[in-house]
């Protein structure tokens, strides 16, 4: 997984990971973002349909094993899964092809994203950092938002307390170009749906649970039996735009099913293993490619310089 060339981008993954420590601490081992979190393995299986819309190599084979990690928002590793800032939930999923090749899709449990740009999430996060308890009214963050109506619309979309990881639905935020075995070229997003289906909580019953209730909850589970997901690809429309995560697309677009997911263990010695893991925005496989989207190589580089930075931390004592 390469740096980008692209030395601006490079500066603005250094600055946001600054912003990301003054905002949540800095925690060794851990990421800036998403830092609690736990990891399975299982395997994937392609849909008859999956090579209609492309012919990435783990779409053409019978199975491929997978590493999939759920995680709570925020860069606090010990943030009770019962707090409203754990949303949305994350889920980063690791195709194995072969022996150190790999192609990932990450998630989180809302649709869309706050920003179109690193910039301007940088802007955000600026602002939130600048907005302490001493901060006069309005402070910088509802300023931000009350000029930026798309963030504002990502913030104040309900996000709902799920029953387990499990039963939640993670959307992907950026677009991607995918090509199959003819040439066509289609761009989508991902949806990973629950074969149990969404449940969701009420704040009562949240208030009642345990501060690691959802990372217990999925460990049990899915000793007892398999975890299975839905992969959709959610079909752009000749005008939908592509390249702007915080534009939603109609929905009735088609939705291409890719695949199913099977978890069936927790990978073993977990937190070192979520410690040596770096997940890539980019797909960097054919038949999925990306799109113009400027969030993605801004992604992979914030993703590799933070991943760097853990590797050579201590090993991690807690969750």
């Amino acid at each position: 997984m390469p740096l980008p060339q692209d030395e601006r981008v490079v500066a603005l993954a250094d600055d946001l990971l600054r912003v990301f420590d003054k905002i949540f601490g800095f925690h060794p081992g851990f990421r800036p973002a998403h830092a609690k979190g736990v990891m399975l393995t299982g395997v994937f299986t392609p849909a008859a349909s999956a090579q209609s819309l492309t012919n990435a190599e783990h779409v053409t084979r019978e199975t491929t094993p997978v590493t999939v990690r759920f995680s709570n928002s925020t860069g606090l590793p010990a943030l009770p899964d019962t707090a409203p800032e754990a949303n949305p939930r994350g889920l980063a999923i690791r195709f194995h092809l072969a022996e150190h090749v790999h192609t990932d899709m990450i998630c989180h449990s809302t649709d869309g994203f706050p920003t179109h740009d690193g910039k301007e999430f940088l802007e955000l996060l600026e602002a939130v950092a600048a907005s302490t308890p001493e901060a006069p009214s309005p402070k910088p963050v509802e300023q931000f938002l009350g000029s930026h109506p798309a963030a504002l619309a990502f913030v104040q979309t309900p996000k709902p307390f799920s029953s387990s990881l499990a039963r939640e639905t993670y959307f992907g935020v950026t677009a991607f170009a995918f090509t199959n075995a003819d040439g066509e070229t289609r761009f989508g997003r991902y949806r990973v749906i629950p074969e149990a289906g969404n449940d969701y909580l009420s704040n009562a019953a949240v208030f009642a649970l345990s501060a690691n209730y959802h990372f217990d909850e999925i460990a049990k589970r899915v000793a007892q039996e398999p975890i299975r997901f839905r992969i959709l690809v959610q079909v752009a429309g000749a005008d939908d735009q592509t390249d702007d995560a915080t534009v939603h697309w109609p929905e009735d677009r088609a939705q291409i099913e890719l695949g199913t997911l099977e978890l069936t263990e927790l990978v073993p010695d977990n937190l070192a293993q979520q410690k040596h893991i770096i997940f890539d925005p980019i797909p960097r496989v054919e038949g999925v490619a990306p799109s113009a989207d400027p969030l993605l190589e801004l992604r992979a580089a914030i993703y590799l310089l933070s991943g760097r930075r853990r590797r050579q931390a201590p090993a991690p004592l807690s969750k």
